[in-house]
């Protein structure tokens, strides 16, 4: 499996709607992806599906279970992941729970909000800590202007910015203010060394997780007022 010269990506959370939408572009571009899935929650027979859907490139992308709650769990992938593909240029750090789908975790309100922040935020910042020491290692004593950048990508939300978007939950908000405050901080640290660090903050997206927090509690005319509400690509 191993491509020595094909840049490779790490994709958490791969089977949700974002997730796959960036495995895909990254296949497209040539990329090899290691694609997590949610361990216990979603099943290696989704995550084969989501294999079989990519066809001719189903050859570059790894399937690895990943539990963000544990430092165990994300310490196993990440060293599953460097010796399936020997090498890591990028990670995107998609795979989170939400107001709603937090559910699918834990019943209990106060389990469930340290689930937020455990997944969303904590089990983050593990995987890029792992990431980054990972990447440095690499550097060594190189001349670092001759490198290619590596990427760093988080995925927050403007949840994570605003006092509220409806329906959305303290904790749930509070997680994703700390990735935007992590990509903050892991960019100023990084300005002088080839890492080039991103957080996007999505708004709503017609994706499973944004169905579950807001759309399906909307009425029809809520929804169409939603979307009209949104700017047109063109």
């Amino acid at each position: 499996m191993p491509h020595p010269t094909r840049q490779v990506a790490i994709v958490t959370g791969a089977l949700g709607g974002i997730g796959r939408a960036t495995v895909r572009r990254l296949l497209q571009d040539s990329w090899a992806v290691a694609a997590s899935y949610a361990q216990g929650v979603e099943s290696p027979e989704q995550a084969r599906a989501l294999k079989a859907e990519l066809g001719e490139h189903s050859d570059r992308i790894s399937l690895h279970p990943l539990n963000l709650a544990h430092s165990a769990s994300i310490r196993a992938f990440f060293a599953e992941v460097l010796a399936a593909w020997g090498r890591l240029d990028a990670l995107v750090n998609n795979a989170a729970v939400g107001t709603a789908t937090v559910a699918d975790y834990a019943s209990d309100s106060t389990q469930q909000d340290e689930l937020l922040l455990h997944i969303n935020a904590a089990g983050t910042l593990t995987l890029t800590q792992l990431f980054v020491a990972h990447m440095r290692s690499q550097w060594g004593d190189l001349a670092l202007a001759a490198l290619p950048a590596a990427k760093l990508v988080s995925i927050s939300s403007v949840g994570g910015g605003m006092a509220a978007f409806p329906h959305f939950r303290l904790a749930d908000g509070m997680s994703k203010a700390a990735v935007a405050f992590m990509t903050r901080q892991i960019a100023a640290e990084h300005v002088h060394t080839p890492l080039d660090v991103f957080a996007i903050c999505p708004g709503a997206a017609n994706t499973a997780m944004f169905q579950a927090s807001t759309l399906n509690a909307m009425t029809d005319a809520e929804r169409r007022a939603l979307w009209r509400a949104y700017p047109s690509k063109g």
